[in-house]
């Protein structure tokens, strides 16, 4: 790491550490996640040079990961898979409206994107599937697509759902509903150490393998592995997540730079009216869901929202609102949606 980039990281930092104790002091929902998402998308608006460095978000998804694997005592995962024709359903939902989507800014941007009918069905696509910001961005580029323009389009998508869906959770009352606590809920050292040590060891192994998103993926399989069969090493101090929540917030924000909104503004615009109306409908499909399931509206919401699964799981977290029910649903609908997206795509799109 060069000194400049290593002077322009800590400056981010310091500046979502200041964003994240003024939201606390103000009581503002997920502080330490929304305060620095804010402070650092409006200072790359403004043309400062922010950065944010891979590892932290990496380290970040990992505490989270560890975190909520935690919750998956038995009798709790014995609930989940119960539950599982409403996940089946919610993977079915998000395809088809990831579909919808796309469609819907094939129609309003296709004759604007440069390229073959092969670039235009791939970028407009891609970037409506609701499915990892990162790993949609690379099957568009694999598939001849713009890449800049779909990942603008999951930047923005993230964003809005993150900055708008925890604080009307949270200042419509709904939160605190849920009794279910982690397995482990004190911190002891050594035990901790040893849930580090495991959880890293399983991130790593997804990551040499090639695994979407890793560092959370590992994390929580061996998290949740070890409560599932009821060994309790340690919970996670509350600090490792706020912080964890922190570089997530800023690894979001620094994505908003000042060429995005002026390279396709009308682009941008589409995705942000989309994006709110797919926050509608899956409120409306979370509301059925409740009715048929049984759980409260709130958490299906977050389980089946268009948001990122370490943004969603962690607003579960914070309001305690059904964590391992969310984190279920964003993780099943994660899976299918990587591998199921390409193939859909390629029998819809041109050939």
């Amino acid at each position: 790491m060069s000194l400049p980039f290593f002077l322009r990281a800590a400056a981010t930092l310091l500046l979502a550490l200041a964003a994240a104790l003024a939201c606390a002091w103000l009581r503002t929902p997920l502080p330490w996640m929304i305060g620095p998402l804010l402070a650092t998308s409006l200072a790359s608006i403004l043309g400062a040079p922010t950065h944010s460095w891979p590892p932290l978000r990496n380290a970040g998804q990992w505490v989270i990961a560890a975190a909520l694997g935690l919750y998956f005592t038995p009798q709790v995962s014995a609930l989940v898979a119960s539950l599982w024709w409403a996940i089946v359903l919610a993977v079915a939902w998000a395809l088809g409206l990831g579909w919808a989507f796309g469609r819907w800014l094939h129609a309003r941007h296709a004759p604007r994107i440069a390229g073959d009918a092969r670039t235009r069905w791939a970028t407009t696509y891609f970037a409506g599937a609701i499915g990892g910001a990162s790993e949609m961005t690379l099957l568009a580029e694999r598939e001849n697509g713009r890449s800049d323009l779909v990942a603008a389009a999951h930047t923005v998508r993230l964003i809005i759902v993150t900055l708008l869906i925890p604080p009307a959770i949270l200042y419509s009352g709904l939160h605190g509903l849920d009794s279910t606590v982690p397995g482990a809920r004190a911190v002891h050292l050594p035990g901790l150490a040893a849930l580090a040590a495991a959880t890293a060891l399983g991130a790593w192994l997804m990551a040499r393998t090639g695994r979407a998103n890793p560092w959370f993926m590992g994390a929580l399989v061996v998290s949740m592995g070890l409560t599932m069969a009821g060994i309790e090493l340690s919970a996670l101090p509350n600090g490792a997540t706020n912080v964890a929540q922190l570089v997530i917030g800023v690894s979001l924000g620094v994505r908003f730079r000042r060429e995005f909104l002026r390279a396709a503004p009308l682009w941008l615009l589409d995705v942000a009216l989309g994006t709110l109306g797919m926050i509608v409908l899956c409120a409306g499909f979370a509301w059925l869901l409740a009715w048929g399931t049984k759980l409260h509206v709130a958490t299906l919401v977050l389980g089946t929202s268009p948001g990122g699964i370490a943004e969603m799981a962690i607003t579960a977290k914070v309001l305690q609102l059904g964590v391992p029910v969310v984190t279920a649903f964003q993780v099943c609908r994660l899976v299918a949606v990587l591998v199921l997206v390409e193939p859909l795509y390629r029998r819809v799109g041109p050939r």
